[in-house]
């Protein structure tokens, strides 16, 4: 466990990053890690947070998104009693056979006691502790149903993996994800922050405001680049070889699906491009 602040900590124990809330009145966590290291993650919660034994204990989880890598470790948390929080969407594409064009087949839903039971459509609210906890859609971004959670006295913003600083930014089309959405998702998390505000993604470091701008102005400018490209019906490899990606100040594992996600999605929201793009 990373020290945040004197009751927030994070751990990337399940693969992808887990942030822990503790107080008097029970325990707070953003995401729950991958299936395989729900072990992990429990162990390293429990290196700063101990069930009161047979009194009043609140456990609330909050899930980014829906992806398998965040929610893997849901059941085992359920367990301790905790109400899993998340938005609609996430909760529907958890309960719903999804198609995986990767891997041409279907994955299977999720089992009961891994969805979400408390879920929102736009913002919401609690405290705990003296703390206020905020948490809100952010549109197309990542996923369909991508939630931030903003610790506001802490001064901490989980934003799970609508910013990426350590691996190529996923757009997930198939659930509706597109740059644009990206784009404005993190424009919106800017205004949230300020130069003392750490910024959790869902892998990677934890990141500054200005490490979350320079990601944002990336994508704006792959954006921008792309716009009139996708409008000619250009594919992936074509934005490739346009030159879309160079001198932009990050690297890419494999810029070929990164484009090719960015091409799927600008095509599934080309009514936002312009009344004659087709």
């Amino acid at each position: 466990m990373t020290r945040l602040t004197d009751r927030l900590s994070l751990t990337a124990a399940g693969g992808t990053n887990v942030l822990a809330f503790v107080s008097p009145e029970g325990l707070v966590l953003v995401d729950s890690g991958d299936p395989a290291q729900t072990a992990s993650v429990l162990a390293a919660v429990r290196q700063v947070w101990t069930p009161a034994a047979g009194g009043p204990q609140a456990v609330t989880l909050f899930n980014t998104h829906w992806h398998l890598e965040h929610t893997g470790g849901n059941e085992a948390i359920r367990q301790v009693g905790a109400t899993i929080v998340a938005h609609e969407n996430t909760k529907l594409w958890m309960a719903t056979p999804v198609w995986n064009p990767a891997e041409d087949r279907y994955r299977q839903p999720r089992p009961a006691a891994a969805r979400p039971d408390k879920t929102f459509y736009d913002t919401g609210s609690m405290t705990t502790a003296n703390e206020r906890i905020e948490y809100g859609y952010l549109i197309a971004a990542h996923t369909s149903g991508d939630i931030y959670v903003r610790f506001r006295d802490a001064n901490v913003l989980a934003v799970g993996d609508v910013a990426s600083p350590a691996r190529d930014p996923e757009l997930d089309w198939f659930t509706g994800a597109w740059i644009g959405g990206r784009v404005d998702a993190m424009a919106r998390l800017l205004t949230m922050c300020d130069d003392r505000t750490q910024i959790v993604p869902g892998y990677g470091p934890v990141m500054t405001k200005a490490q979350l701008q320079a990601e944002h102005d990336v994508m704006k400018t792959i954006y921008d680049r792309v716009f009139d490209l996708v409008r000619k019906g250009d594919e992936s490899s074509d934005m490739l070889k346009a030159g879309v990606l160079n001198g932009v100040p990050r690297t890419w594992k494999d810029p070929q699906r990164f484009l090719y996600d960015v091409q799927k999605g600008l095509w599934a929201h080309h009514n936002k491009l312009s009344p004659d793009v087709v």
